[in-house]
């Protein structure tokens, strides 16, 4: 690989990672790590177990189907970095006992750690439900509504691209809000930390904090621009159910189910296009990746040099001598 690409990305790698709280994850031909800022300022990189459902059958690893058992193994092992990375960083050790809720103390005091950890599904079933509130039932209501009582239903073949439109709205709303929230605004900051390093990697240069820093934050292969792709593709599958059969969309309990059902094939779509785009540069690939890069504005923020650190630090430890290990 060159060491003299400047600003030309000259190895084309797979590696990618997620921001966690004070730390970043990536994963690379070696594996995962986890590189997390501590209280007392050093930086613990630790190696990761990864599990995949492809190393064990083969139709896991099929075009389509990958996609969606990617998507899942990714969610379940990001979540699972999260909560390691608040331990290590001592979040949980900044909860003052004297300031928990009655409540709080009453059930750490007579369930423990399993309680707790009922209440954590118990949150993420609830939010599983907000998701499909906000993403799927709300921008159906709303056109439906607004089409029957302003256009007299004369806009029906045109749902699909309304609530797909009113969707990604939702989404940007959604997230500008959530950045915000400082805590959230830092772990953006460790975000545009991973970006960043591995363009430095990509473009053959140096890992160091100064060539880091000079990087773009904005990288095609992005979750965030995952999952305007997923928002875009569902657009022209729903567009195209529409059109094949007319009248699939007017009980509208039934075509949030439809909807659900695609959502695998959707996200299949979405992978292959993604992988596709990491390796291209063409007209298509900019038009539907362009949304997921602007959103990135929000979703990463410019990182300082102690939070490029611990980008740096993470992106080494799954790294190898040669180069080819994790081309794209």
């Amino acid at each position: 690989m060159s060491k003299d690409c400047n600003d030309k990305v000259c190895h084309k790698t797979s590696i990618g990672g997620q921001a966690l709280i004070e730390g970043i994850m990536m994963q690379g031909p070696k594996g995962a790590a986890m590189s997390v800022r501590l209280p007392d300022g050093t930086i613990d990189t630790e190696m990761l177990e990864v599990k995949h459902l492809r190393d064990k059958f083969k139709p896991a690893k099929l075009p389509l189907i990958r996609g969606v058992v990617n998507m899942v193994e990714s969610l379940l092992f990001g979540f699972k970095c999260m909560e390691k990375s608040a331990e290590k960083a001592g979040i949980d050790d900044d909860i003052d006992p004297e300031e928990m809720s009655k409540l709080d103390k009453w059930i750490s005091d007579h369930f423990g750690p399993k309680m707790m950890a009922v209440i954590t599904g118990i949150s993420m079933v609830l939010g599983v439900a907000l998701a499909f509130g906000l993403f799927f039932y709300l921008p159906t209501f709303l056109v439906d509504t607004v089409d029957k009582y302003l256009f007299k239903d004369a806009l029906a073949d045109l749902h699909p691209l309304f609530e797909g439109i009113m969707r990604m709205v939702i989404f940007v709303a959604y997230v500008w809000i959530v950045s915000k929230i400082p805590d959230i605004k830092r772990v953006f900051m460790y975000h545009g930390a991973e970006h960043k390093s591995i363009f430095c990697y990509e473009h053959g240069l140096e890992l160091t904090v100064e060539n880091v820093r000079k990087q773009k934050r904005f990288h095609p292969r992005c979750g965030t621009s995952f999952i305007f792709v997923v928002l875009i593709i569902s657009i022209f599958l729903s567009s195209a159910l529409v059109v094949i059969f007319p009248g699939i969309d007017d009980v509208r309990i039934v075509w949030m189910g439809i909807k659900l059902l695609i959502m695998p094939l959707t996200v299949g779509v979405s992978y292959e296009f993604i992988k596709y785009a990491g390796k291209h540069e063409n007209l298509l690939v900019k038009i539907l990746s362009a949304p997921g890069l602007w959103m990135q504005r929000i979703t990463t923020q410019e990182p300082t040099d102690d939070i490029i650190e611990v980008g740096i630090e993470s992106l080494k430890a799954v790294l190898t001598d040669n180069p080819e290990d994790d081309a794209l």
